[in-house]
């Protein structure tokens, strides 16, 4: 169930993608005034998993400014223990009612993936150990993007199955989870 709250800030996030793709930006926190006003605290409104690419950047897709977001960036949105805790730090001690899951289209990982797989895992492991469980549904589909949707998905399940935190969070409806993806030709942000 989605709180009243995190509905409030999943939406205001999906207004502000619609400002990056109309080229009206908006954001106001952009400033050293901004970051004085944050200099001993935060209170980001949302927390943001997302892979490194350097074209996926959620302040800017989300039309955001300093102290709005707390953003963990990992290759491929995949999951570890240091990951994992950096999200129970944004849910349990910065109160984030929403967790967005950001996927994107033509994720190197993805294809890195679906071109190796089911080769043993000696470069990137930790990183193809998140991806292959997707990728072993045998599933004879050659779109990357269909299997970096599918990836959110998947992360999303292990998170709930990996992290108590997390898990009870969204039980008690204190966080909800949302499942989304960036398409690099329009610049919108889907919900999966």
């Amino acid at each position: 169930m989605v709180s009243e709250k995190a509905q409030k800030e999943l939406i205001k996030l999906l207004n502000g993608n619609k400002n990056f793709v109309n080229g009206t930006p908006n954001a106001k926190n952009m400033s050293i005034e901004t970051l004085k006003k944050y200099a001993y605290h935060q209170e980001p409104y949302a927390c943001v998993l997302t892979c490194s690419d350097s074209r996926v950047v959620p302040e800017i897709i989300f039309d955001c400014g300093i102290g709005e977001l707390f953003v963990v960036r990992v290759a491929g949105m995949t999951t570890g223990p240091n990951v994992i805790e950096s999200l129970e730090y944004a849910v349990k001690k910065l109160n984030v009612p929403l967790l967005i899951l950001l996927g994107h289209d033509d994720c190197g990982v993805m294809k890195y993936a679906k071109t190796h797989y089911p080769e043993p895992m000696n470069d990137f492991s930790s990183i193809l150990k998140c991806v292959y469980p997707v990728l072993d549904k045998k599933e004879d589909i050659n779109c990357h993007n269909f299997f970096a949707k599918q990836h959110t998905i998947w992360v999303e399940d292990y998170l709930m199955k990996h992290s108590v935190i997390i898990n009870e969070a969204v039980k008690n409806s204190d966080l909800y989870i949302a499942k989304c993806h960036f398409n690099h030709d329009t610049g919108f942000v889907e919900t999966l």
